[in-house]
């Protein structure tokens, strides 16, 4: 029996996700199992989840996922690497068979040989070397330049960001030597942040039509749209927003220089960068205007003030996820879920409270998440549902 594990954001749930499993499950046997690996309450972009970890796990589930665990907030809120290697090792951990994503390439040789040369410590090394000699280079430019040297014209899938984020993916299992059979679906419907005019539409369009007309149905299944209706009508929404920026500024101008500086993305200068930045701005989209460089993208910047406000720091994410916490589970992936917990390398959290009893590092990491999922509920518009303390007390959705 194949289990497919797919890392995710359902930022929100759409048919381009929907079509992705059901292409995954013609490949591999209608009776595949499909695991989710999805970032929390804020995502990699470094922003506000559209909807709470726990409806968009939900979504999932009513729209073919099995079960869906949650990518703590420390790799959720990495780099590209970091983000990839936690959840792959997490996918590895829990017996999943395959990793299935989205590329623009639909092809898994280039996009393995790629893979491969930048698992090479040489390879790193010489892109290093080149921006020594060359401060106006970005990390992107100069291993762009250095691949086109050694393999052609193959370097050129990483112009695209899901092709990148699939090199990343591969990167983790070879490095860490993890039983995963790679398979990827060549990505349909509008690209990565741009806008199109079929019924495959981007996340980043959706939201998008979230925040302005609040009903893009048409591209979203029915099962998942109603999840999403119910969030919205109950006032559990989060579509950024004025709320959303103060609650973001009121923290960081709390914090010192010394929480900026020890960010997981927070060297090189970046970290003290950051920290001028908001002492001298008086919005958000101004902080990410003043603290971008030529090597300092502004995800990097995005990643580092949520990181910041949340109380991360460069230690925490440097290692693996020390558990898996189930945030959704269908009929058949309870049926998946009870061989999973005696054949799982990594322990299986279905209680919030027995993390406690994993050790001293999950429940940092969980009480770390908790505190995250405390602030994004300040943007409910119901008090009631702005109640403290929600994560140690809600378990998985079971659809």
């Amino acid at each position: 029996m194949n289990i497919i594990g797919i890392v995710c954001e359902y930022n929100p749930f759409h048919k381009g996700h929907a079509w992705q499993m059901e292409a995954s499950r013609a490949a591999l046997g209608a009776d595949s199992f499909v695991v989710c690996i999805m970032s929390g309450d804020y995502v990699q972009r470094g922003e506000a989840a559209v909807f709470s970890k726990f409806a968009r796990a939900e979504a999932a589930c009513r729209c073919g996922a099995d079960l869906v665990f949650e990518l703590p907030l420390p790799w959720a809120l990495s780099s590209a690497e970091g983000f990839a290697r936690g959840s792959v090792y997490m996918l590895a951990a829990l017996g999943c068979t395959h990793l299935c994503f989205g590329s623009e390439h639909g092809k898994t040789d280039e996009l393995e040989l790629l893979a491969r040369c930048l698992s090479e410590p040489d390879i790193i090394n010489r892109i290093k070397d080149r921006m020594r000699k060359d401060p106006r280079l970005s990390f992107a430019s100069a291993r762009q330049a250095l691949l086109e040297e050694e393999i052609g014209d193959t370097a050129e899938l990483l112009e695209k960001p899901n092709n990148i984020l699939a090199v990343e993916y591969l990167k983790a299992i070879v490095q860490m030597k993890l039983p995963l059979l790679p398979h990827t679906v060549e990505r349909r419907g509008s690209g990565h942040d741009q806008c199109g005019d079929g019924e495959l539409r981007s996340a980043s369009e959706l939201r998008e039509m979230l925040r302005t007309c609040g009903e893009p149905g048409a591209h979203i299944p029915e099962a998942a749209m109603k999840v999403f209706r119910r969030e919205t009508e109950l006032g559990r929404a989060v579509l950024g927003g004025r709320e959303s920026e103060l609650v973001l500024l009121s923290r960081l101008r709390m914090l010192g220089e010394s929480a900026f500086t020890c960010l997981p993305d927070g060297g090189d200068g970046a970290g003290r960068r950051l920290f001028k930045a908001v002492r001298c701005c008086g919005s958000l989209d101004e902080i990410y205007e003043t603290a971008v460089s030529r090597r300092i993208p502004q995800a990097r910047v995005r990643r580092m003030c949520l990181g910041a406000a949340l109380g991360l720091d460069g230690s925490m994410a440097a290692g693996l996820p020390p558990y898996a916490r189930l945030l959704a589970a269908g009929q058949r992936g309870r049926e998946l879920l009870r061989d999973m917990e005696h054949v799982a390398t990594i322990p299986v959290v279905t209680k919030p409270a027995s993390v406690k009893h994993v050790g001293a590092e999950a429940e940092q990491v969980f009480a770390l998440g908790a505190s995250a999922h405390d602030m994004y509920t300040l943007l409910y518009a119901r008090r009631e549902d702005r109640i403290a303390g929600q994560d140690w007390r809600t378990g998985p959705k079971i659809v």
